[in-house]
């Protein structure tokens, strides 16, 4: 039963059964008070985290004790209203301090910027910087891209060189194809990312293309995985931040997170024109979240509400669609 969660969500999950313990230890709370936890006991560790962390986070946090009681049958006493209005009034009382900054995006000239603090001929800097290409330009998430650890790869559920191909349309524009083996909402059946050659030294293809080339990885190993003398080792998160982490040191540049690079993603495509249903599927987004950074970027709107017609239209369409 606990593979319905994946595996970076048991993570932040375990950490929320972590504080869970030890509030209740703090407390004195008995164990058999713990499970099942009641309304009060709930909304008091709910409170207790509101002081320090954010509302995401605390809602990762109750959720994991939620699925802990799940994962061992015993019944969970609140209903969906009160762990909405408990998380709700976390968030409303979640600190300034404790609030992050808003992540800057990563843009194509940043992306340029650290390419020329990397040695694309160096097993390592050749597989980050793909990586970081394609990431951008699929506009994926790094996770997808990455692994947790290095014992964590397996090629079921990692990308590999086989899950590369190439595609085109009518018109002969090439598109490369990179398939997701699994995906949090396309479960094992997995989803496809692509992106098409760019122009400047960001372009995924050259990229994709010197990278093969450097570190030659074998159609079972990790897509971006690198040589280390004999070996080759897949590209772990941590590994891919800490080597963008000293580019940008390098630059003299402000250190970005790695979803800045999905958020900046978005930001170029709007800002070049492509339509918001088309950017929604682009980037996978079951529901409206993409919306969040045209909020951020009124740019991206000034556009549609010109007085053009054919825009204007389009604007239209998406924000009012026809009745059904």
């Amino acid at each position: 039963m606990i593979h319905a969660w994946e595996e970076d969500t048991r993570e932040a999950y375990g950490t929320g059964l972590l504080m869970w313990h030890c509030f209740c230890d703090r407390g004195a709370i008995p164990e058999i008070e713990r499970a099942p936890a009641n309304q009060p006991l709930l909304s008091a560790f709910v409170a207790h985290l509101a002081a320090v962390y954010l509302g995401k986070m605390i809602s990762n946090y109750l959720h994991g004790v939620r699925a802990w009681h799940i994962l061992n049958g015993v019944p969970w006493l609140l209903e969906k209203w009160e762990m909405d209005t408990m998380l709700c009034t976390a968030d409303k009382l979640t600190p300034p301090s404790s609030k992050k900054k808003r992540r800057c995006p990563y843009t194509p000239k940043f992306i340029g910027v650290l390419r020329q603090q990397m040695d694309l001929s160096n097993p390592l800097d050749t597989a980050v910087f793909t990586c970081l290409t394609t990431c951008f330009y699929a506009s994926a998430r790094l996770s997808k891209f990455t692994t947790c650890t290095l014992q964590t790869f397996h090629p079921s559920t990692h990308i590999t060189l086989r899950d590369l191909s190439y595609n085109q349309d009518r018109n002969r524009h090439k598109v490369t194809v990179l398939h997701l083996p699994k995906t949090k909402m396309a479960g094992i059946e997995g989803k496809d990312v692509y992106w098409v050659s760019q122009e400047g030294d960001t372009d995924p293809t050259h990229a994709l293309q010197n990278h093969l080339r450097v570190n030659c990885p074998s159609e079972a190993s990790h897509l971006f995985a690198y040589r280390v003398k004999h070996l080759h080792k897949p590209l772990t998160k941590t590994k891919f931040l800490e080597r963008v982490g000293k580019a940008v040191h390098a630059a003299g540049r402000e250190p970005l997170q790695g979803h800045s690079i999905r958020i900046g993603s978005t930001l170029e495509y709007l800002l070049r024109g492509v339509p918001f249903d088309m950017m929604k599927a682009k980037g996978r987004w079951a529901g409206d979240a993409f919306l969040l950074y045209l909020q951020k970027h009124v740019v991206i709107i000034a556009p549609y509400i010109q007085a053009v017609p054919a825009v204007h239209d389009t604007f239209i369409r998406y924000t009012m669609p026809p009745p059904r």
